[in-house]
């Protein structure tokens, strides 16, 4: 028997699927060569002996993130997504330039973006306000909020209703207790089908949740560091919006935004039009960028995986 469903767990091969109907079953990848995350949608067949499903193939994605992986090659972190929430807390100490990295690959793949502000019972540093009004001016929101007093959280639920959204950001940020928060039995049902298949690291396994709400939400791993997939990043402006808007005003239509005479977006950036740091941060991006292509050489990018 063939069914659709959609990957509501993912930890390497270890799979848990939903089909249509609501059933919850465990699964692994037909062969080594598919690449499935939680969100992806996919083909199934049941394997009666083992009593678990077989995914066979990996239906076209609406919306995907990408990152690069240790190994220099693009990893795909989370499919089919509509709303990426970037969670920060005053410790760990934010780290903008991640930040950053985070918004560009959203903005790159078609998917919105905000920023949560989790732990805001606690003092923030002294920066993080002229960043958030960086963020604001760009046209990000940010929401703060407590996992541990509930402030917020109301606000967080309806921000996501209707959604496919994400929580990513640094390791310790307590992305995890905000979907506790949202979702008090998350654990259950996929940490039951998820115990006993070698050592299933439920802990740190992508899981999708259901808002009561309306809508989805995935809590992925925390991360040391976070580096968009280069050749999926919107080759113009990389995802910076501010970059993509001042473009057009630029002397070059191919102006790298670097060193180019009659620049918009480096004029803005010198006289405080737009953010210095944010700049910056785009200047870092567009070097790896080329460091990329030029590595790759005049016969166009490497290959991407599905």
């Amino acid at each position: 028997m063939t069914f659709t469903a959609r990957i509501i767990a993912a930890f390497g091969r270890h799979l848990v699927v939903r089909d249509a109907q609501g059933n919850e079953r465990v699964a692994r990848p037909f062969g080594r060569k598919l690449q499935i995350v939680c969100g992806d949608m996919v083909t199934c067949e049941i394997d009666a002996h083992h009593d678990e499903a077989h995914v066979m193939e990996v239906l076209a994605r609406d919306s995907c993130l990408y990152r690069t992986n240790l190994r220099a090659a693009e990893e795909a972190v989370v499919a089919n997504l509509t709303l990426m929430l970037v969670t920060v807390a005053p410790l760990p100490a934010p780290d903008l330039f991640m930040i950053d990295r985070y918004l560009a690959a959203a903005a790159s793949a078609g998917i919105r973006a905000s920023l949560v502000l989790n732990k805001c019972e606690l003092p923030w540093p002294t920066q993080m306000a002229q960043a958030l009004s960086e963020y604001a001016a760009v046209g990000y929101a940010h929401l703060a909020v407590s996992a541990k007093t509930d402030t917020g959280m109301q606000s967080l639920r309806a921000a996501c209703a209707g959604d496919i959204a994400v929580f990513v950001g640094q390791s310790g940020v307590g992305k995890s207790s905000l979907v506790s928060r949202l979702v008090p039995e998350a654990d259950i049902r996929t940490g039951e089908l998820m115990r006993g298949q070698e050592g299933t690291h439920t802990t740190t396994a992508s899981r999708l949740y259901d808002l009561a709400g309306g809508g989805h939400l995935i809590d992925s791993p925390g991360v040391r560091d976070f580096a968009p997939a280069l050749a999926r990043l919107e080759p113009t402006s990389l995802g910076f919006l501010e970059v993509a808007q001042l473009a057009p005003r630029c002397r070059f239509d191919d102006c790298r935004h670097l060193k180019e005479p009659a620049c918009a977006v480096r004029a803005a950036a010198e006289s405080g039009e737009i953010s210095p740091r944010r700049y910056e941060s785009y200047r870092r991006l567009r070097r790896l960028f080329e460091t990329l292509g030029a590595a790759e050489g005049p016969g166009g990018r490497r290959p991407r995986s599905r």
